[in-house]
């Protein structure tokens, strides 16, 4: 594939693919992979405690020269602390989410680091623009973990985020091989954030029963869930069947609130209880059937997307 645009450029990497910092799955020896294959590698700063992200971030240098980056949830309780740890140790780049993309994107740029924002919408696309982010992540309903409210589609999103503002753009719910991030192009991306297929890597941190779980899982395995509280896209397991019980008959925030309770995700993905665990993943699920190295996804990925390319170029899918 083209390796050179404004991704690629932007973040000093091979190829534009980054892969998402999920909560309980994106520790250093998942990001350090991805880094060293080629893509942008990611710590999901949203399951760490301030002592933990730093260890990750330590050893992720050790373990790669290339770069990586750190995701870090604006919602984080222990932001502050985050945030100076991420400077204190030259962390180059930094994706935000959940929040205001005026919060911190001028306070990491004083300190020389490059920014991209999460958004579900041109609405917040065009504030990303504002704040003077360096990139935007737009990520469409299919996705794993949280999601935006309104449902849309990245298939709708990635062209009405395309007209809304200039930025460097990557796409992201939904892509999970080279064909979907061919499509994703072809909307008007210049890059992809890839979740869940990297979620059940062999170097995801997640744990093996999780892994092995949502590889079994087919098409309508997984609905957005807890939405009067921050939607999530959830596999539908006995904690899901209450939390949907509790939904269908109007239950109050509050009441949700206390179904979720402490430790819920870490539960489910990270300690392996499939039962009453949060169980976080996308609905390219349905096509992910192994669980493979990040060595092996990244050639995947390379692979397939140069031959969906070159079918369509010579025209032997279809012909006008």
């Amino acid at each position: 594939m083209n390796t050179k645009n404004r991704i690629t450029t932007l973040f000093n990497i091979k190829y534009p693919i980054v892969q998402g910092g999920m909560v309980w799955c994106s520790g250093w020896k998942l990001a350090s992979a991805v880094s060293n294959h080629g893509g942008l590698g990611l710590l999901g700063a949203g399951s760490m405690h301030p002592e933990t992200l730093l260890e990750h971030i330590q050893k992720t240098k050790k373990a790669t020269d290339k770069p990586y980056g750190v995701n870090v949830p604006l919602f984080y309780p222990e932001l502050e602390t985050i945030m100076e740890i991420i400077a204190a140790e030259k962390v180059p780049i930094v994706f935000t989410s959940a929040g205001s993309p005026k919060a911190w994107t001028n306070w990491l740029h004083q300190r020389g680091i490059k920014v991209s924002h999460v958004i579900a919408s041109s609405y917040f696309a065009r504030k990303c623009e504002e704040a003077d982010v360096d990139a935007i992540v737009a990520e469409g309903f299919e996705a794993g973990g949280h999601n935006g409210r309104d449902e849309t589609t990245t298939l709708a999103l990635i062209p009405s985020v395309r007209k809304a503002t200039s930025l460097p753009l990557m796409a992201a719910g939904g892509i999970g091989c080279g064909r979907s991030m061919l499509a994703a192009m072809a909307l008007g991306a210049e890059g992809v954030q890839i979740g869940s297929r990297f979620a059940i890597s062999q170097e995801s941190s997640a744990h093996i029963e999780f892994k092995k779980l949502v590889v079994g899982l087919g098409e309508g395995s997984t609905k957005l869930a807890l939405k009067k509280l921050a939607p999530v896209r959830l596999i539908k397991n006995e904690f899901f069947r209450r939390v949907n019980e509790a939904e269908l008959r109007g239950a109050p925030e509050e009441e949700l609130r206390q179904l979720l309770g402490r430790g819920r995700a870490k539960k489910g993905m990270f300690e392996g209880d499939l039962n009453e665990g949060e169980l976080e993943i996308g609905q390219v699920s349905a096509i992910l059937n192994d669980i493979p190295s990040v060595k092996e996804i990244m050639h995947n990925l390379i692979s397939e997307y140069e031959q969906a390319r070159h079918e369509l170029i010579d025209g032997s899918n279809f012909s006008f």
